[in-house]
C-alpha cells in the first residue's frame, strides 16, 4: 500500500504514520518500493517471523467478528427481526 493509503486508515496525521513506517522499514519489518513520488510499503513476512502468524490470526478474528455483526444487523432489518 502507499503511505497515503495506510495513513487514511488511522486517526493520526500522515506525518505520524510516516514516522512509524520509517521505523518499521529501518527495522526490516517492511519493504519499500518507490514509484515516482509515491512510496509503497509491504510487510516482510519472513522478517516478522512468529509475529506474522499472530497478526494473521488477529485479523481473522476481527473479520469473523465483523461478519457476525453484519449478519446480526441483516437479521434485525428483516420484518419481525427474526432469522426466518
Amino acid at each position: 500500500m502507499s503511505a497515503g493509503e495506510i495513513a487514511e486508515r488511522f486517526d493520526v496525521t500522515f506525518g505520524a504514520v510516516s514516522q512509524h513506517l520509517k521505523v518499521l522499514r529501518e527495522s526490516g519489518l517492511v519493504t519499500l518500493r518507490q514509484d515516482g513520488k509515491k512510496r509503497f510499503y509491504r510487510a516482510d513476512r519472513e522478517a516478522l517471523g512468529p509475529l506474522a502468524a499472530y497478526l494473521q490470526s488477529m485479523w481473522a478474528t476481527r473479520l469473523d467478528t465483523l461478519a457476525e455483526l453484519a449478519e446480526a444487523a441483516e437479521r434485525a432489518e428483516r420484518p419481525g427481526g427474526t432469522d426466518s
